[in-house]
Order: structure tokens, then sequence, then C-alpha cells
């Protein structure tokens, strides 16, 4: 009896011992270790716009295509901006026209005597070549502008991207600065790990990360790049007057803010597709 009773006690001491490691082991990995599940994939996003405004005569990519840095993306009507510039080269001759006339007129002036010439009227002379110089110049610089108006026409991919949000369409009027499509630069893919307030000193800039996305694709790695120093707090808006709108009601459960921290990806197999708002899970240090 009493070797049964010792062997009844010994099995329920070693289940109480398991049970408060495996509670410690347990606290120390959801409380303690640097990971989280809230982890989001990020990428610059360029908004594409027209340069010049015009109706839009060519769409040269689908949505979702891979273009690389300088692939024409679309084209807008080039007739207007072509007449410009046949009109800015126009001005441009007369206003050489013009400096030659006045460059000439002064320099005929300047070697003639006092007596036939006045002073004055020599000056005159040099001021109004001066001034045809000035517009011969400005006459120049529209003729530039001209010329980049036309080739503004033509909107390009400024870097190696996913087209995305394809909304421009032939016969569309693009306006200048206007977006009409985003494009995702393919090699600025990063991780934003969303970690808990409480675990921000268990971290630190260049700490080695794994990323591990949704499914089944492949483990990632990447190192913390930076930490950010704020987000919005939503208990304290400003009022009307200006003044700190403090709320009165104070939670007694107080939940750990999380602060985004930038993870670098290190390097990205060909077989995992990344696309921005992926989540993930990220996990620094030697944590499983």
């Amino acid at each position: 009896m009493k070797i049964r009773y010792l062997f009844h006690f010994v099995i329920t001491i070693a289940i109480v011992t398991a049970a408060i490691l495996l509670s410690k082991g347990l606290w120390n990995r959801y409380m303690n270790s640097p990971w989280t599940r809230d982890g989001r994939v990020r990428a610059d996003v360029i908004n594409i716009a027209a340069d010049v405004s015009g109706i839009v005569v060519r769409v040269a990519v689908r949505d979702n295509q891979v273009v690389r840095k300088g692939d024409l993306l679309f084209t807008v009507d080039r007739e207007r901006y072509g007449l410009a510039l046949d009109q800015a080269k126009a001005r441009l001759a007369v206003s050489k026209a013009v400096m030659t006339m006045r460059e000439q007129e002064s320099e005929r002036r300047g070697h003639l005597e006092g007596v036939v010439v006045s002073a004055e009227s020599r000056e005159n002379a040099r001021s109004q070549a001066d001034s045809a110089t000035a517009a011969y110049q400005d006459a120049e610089i529209s003729v530039e502008t001209a010329k980049l108006n036309m080739r503004r026409t033509e909107v390009r991919a400024p870097v190696d991207g996913y087209v995305t949000n394809l909304s421009v369409h032939p016969g569309d009027f693009a306006t200048a600065g206007v977006a009409k499509l985003a494009l995702i630069d393919k090699n600025s893919f990063w991780v934003y790990g969303y970690f808990e307030e409480t675990k921000l000193h268990l971290l630190h800039q260049g700490d080695q990360v794994q990323i591990r996305l949704i499914g089944d694709a492949p483990l990632l790695k990447g190192h913390i790049e930076s930490f950010s120093r704020g987000i919005t707090d939503h208990d304290n808006p400003t009022g009307h007057e200006l003044l700190s709108d403090v709320n009165p009601i104070f939670n007694w459960v107080r939940l750990a803010q999380r602060i985004p921290v930038r993870i670098k990806i290190d390097t990205i197999p060909d077989t995992v597709p990344l696309a921005a708002g992926m989540t993930c899970t990220v996990i620094a240090g030697d944590s499983n």
C-alpha cells in the first residue's frame, strides 16, 4: 500500500512539475520572446501620372504586367504639343533676327563720332541690343520647354516593377499630376513587424529575423533595419480649442501598444510571389 501511495505521489509531482515547466515555457514564448504574428509585407508604390495634359491615345501595358525601367506605359496625344514646338521655333527665329539687327545697330552707333550720334543714343542702342539678346534666350528656353513637353507625352516606367490598379484607357483625358496607375517597385519589398511595446527591449537594429508567410511558402530571412518612433494616440486628440481632449474613462485592462519595426528582406527566392499587404509571422533572434 505504501509503495502504491508513493507511486501515485511521484506521478502527481511529476505531472505538476511538467505542467509548471510547460506553463513557464509557454509564458516565456508568448510574453517574453521577440516575435509577432502581426507582420505585413510592404513595398514602395509609385503613383504614375502624366506630366502633361491631353487625351490618351495609346496604353502599352496591361494590369499586373511586369515592366522594366524605361518601358512605355501610355502616350498622350502629341499633336497640340507639336504645334506648340513649331510656334516656339518660329518665335525663336524672330527673336534671333531682332537680336542680330539690334546688335548690328548698336555696333554701328558705337563707331560713330559723338557729333553725329549722342552718347544717349548709343546707350539706348546698347540697351535695346541687350534686351533683344534676353528675348532670344527666353525664346530658346521656350523651345526646350516645348521639346520637353513633347517627350513627356510618353509616360514611361521610372523603375522595374508591377503595374497595378490600371485605370487608364485610350480616349481618357489625362490631367497633369493626376495618377492613372500604380507601379509597385519589384526591388523594394520589405516587412513591417508590429511588435508589442513590452518586447522592444529584446530587439536591436541589425538583429537577424525569420519571416514566415501564411501557407507553405519557404522561410525568408531578414534583419531589423529601423524602429518607428511614433504612433497615433487615439486617446488624446486635439479639441476644438487646440487643447488636449483627455478621455475621462480609463480601461482597467490595458493592452500593450504595437510599434512598427521595419525589416529588410535579405533574399527573395524566385519561387516566392510576394505581394504588398501579405501577412506573416516575424521571429527575431534564435526563437523557433
